[in-house]
């Protein structure tokens, strides 16, 4: 945007007239450049994150990439990782060990949220009350009513909100859905996913838990609203270390399973399944988390069921091995009366039954390439749209998983009301959906 053109308003200007986020005078810095254009400070996207581990500092390097944004502040509670952020920006970043003093700070405009998991809905929810447009790292909540709070206060306080599954973005992903949407596979009765790998039987390590924390960190506020529990290095290391403790991250499920189940939600237009069974347990670790090490889940949605497998014991990658060496894998398998596709991040496969897809036509590209998923953020923020993983799209995608690990916990099957988004005849399942944060912290209700 031209700022010397009359005809447009100064990004500052439209959320000022939208009443989409809290005004201050502009910073005063050197002008860049945007496609051969000068770039006013008033039309420059100020950028901050909270949460500096590795995850973190991808999602800013990607986003810094580009001539209108400034990183104008970081947060964290531990000085080793937030000193080389502001360190790197160091002529515009500010730095914070707080949140709540960083999301008042002037004239910021949007947030990368990524600290661990148990963070996610309360840092979102404040950042949307104060007006900051969010890219928030999944998975997006821990629990269900998390997840549609975060969704409605997204909603009233009309920020942009892209949620952080980058793979959405991929070619691959979007060559899939044309597939899927085609009708070449006939009807679909059945979606099988799954994540594995072999972290057995150490898992994290055992006997690390300790009362001394390293200088510069603020264990309090990096537990904040969840169980307080010992210091554990290796708890910390980043977030490939979380999914082995329930309270930082509900277990490897919600870590992983948004990167693959979204792609049978988005190509087959899934809302909210109407029961999830999940079953599993901690049956080889020994270590010092707590989470499960086995998860099979099933997803009951009106016209077909979807499936999840998680081992972090075993890493048969059925059609997807390549070899026999012991590392991560993923699949999706769609399941038709015409054939089953097959695929993961990179590439897919269409297995037909007999000579049913004879003459069948590959279809003709209909989506859009991504520019990125960090960028298509930022584009989302200059037009005032929301992008393609914005809350109200990935509640479909984090619910079902909040579920699963619901079940899990109760050792039954949870039915669930799309319409009303309530879970349905289990009262000790409605009332569990709704966390218990540790004092002080309080979970927002209202947005409920």
């Amino acid at each position: 945007m031209n700022a010397n053109t009359n005809q447009s308003f100064s990004r500052r200007q439209f959320i000022k007239t939208t009443g989409t986020a809290a005004i201050a005078a502009p910073i005063i810095m050197k002008s860049s450049v945007l496609n051969g254009q000068r770039i006013a400070p008033s039309d420059r996207i100020n950028l901050g994150i909270i949460g500096c581990g590795s995850l973190g500092k991808v999602n800013l390097n990607n986003c810094a990439s580009q001539p209108d944004v400034v990183i104008t502040a970081a947060c964290d509670v531990w000085k080793e990782r937030l000193d080389p952020v502001v360190q790197k920006f160091g002529k515009t970043c500010t730095g914070y060990t707080d949140f709540r003093d960083m999301l008042r700070h002037k004239d910021l405009d949007a947030v990368i949220i990524a600290t661990p998991a148990q963070w996610h809905a309360l840092i979102a929810i404040a950042a949307s009350e104060a007006g900051k447009d969010i890219y928030l790292q999944k998975p997006m909540t821990m629990h269900l009513g998390e997840s549609l709070a975060v969704r409605n206060a997204v909603k009233k306080h009309n920020v942009i909100c892209q949620v952080g599954t980058q793979i959405h973005a991929s070619e691959n992903y979007r060559r899939v859905v044309e597939l899927i949407r085609s009708g070449n596979l006939g009807q679909i009765g059945t979606v099988r996913t799954f994540f594995v790998m072999n972290e057995a039987p150490a898992g994290i390590g055992l006997g690390n838990n300790t009362n001394v924390i390293p200088k510069g960190l603020d264990w309090d506020m990096w537990v904040g609203p969840a169980r307080m529990q010992p210091f554990n290095p290796n708890l910390v290391k980043d977030a490939f270390y979380h999914g082995f403790w329930m309270d930082f991250s509900g277990g490897w499920t919600p870590g992983m399973a948004p990167h693959i189940t979204d792609l049978p939600i988005w190509a087959l237009d899934l809302g909210y399944p109407t029961e999830v069974s999940a079953t599993g347990g901690r049956y080889i670790f020994k270590d010092d988390g707590d989470a499960y090490d086995n998860h099979e889940v099933i997803m009951r949605y009106p016209n077909l069921t979807m499936t999840w497998m998680s081992s972090l014991t075993n890493s048969y990658g059925f059609d997807f091995l390549r070899g026999q060496e012991s590392r991560r894998r993923l699949g999706i398998y769609f399941h038709g009366v015409n054939g089953t596709l097959q695929t993961d991040y990179d590439k897919y496969t269409i297995l037909p039954e007999g000579n049913r897809m004879e003459g069948m036509q590959t279809p003709p590209k209909s989506i859009a390439p991504s520019p990125g998923h960090e960028i298509e953020w930022l584009e989302c923020i200059r037009s005032r749209k929301q992008p393609s993983c914005n809350p109200g799209y990935h509640v479909k995608v984090d619910v079902p998983l909040t579920l699963s690990t619901l079940s899990l916990k109760l050792g039954r099957s949870i039915k669930f009301d799309p319409e009303k988004e309530k879970i349905i005849g289990d009262p000790e399942a409605s009332k569990l959906a709704i966390p218990e944060y540790r004092a002080p912290w309080k979970f927002p209700v209202e947005y409920l």
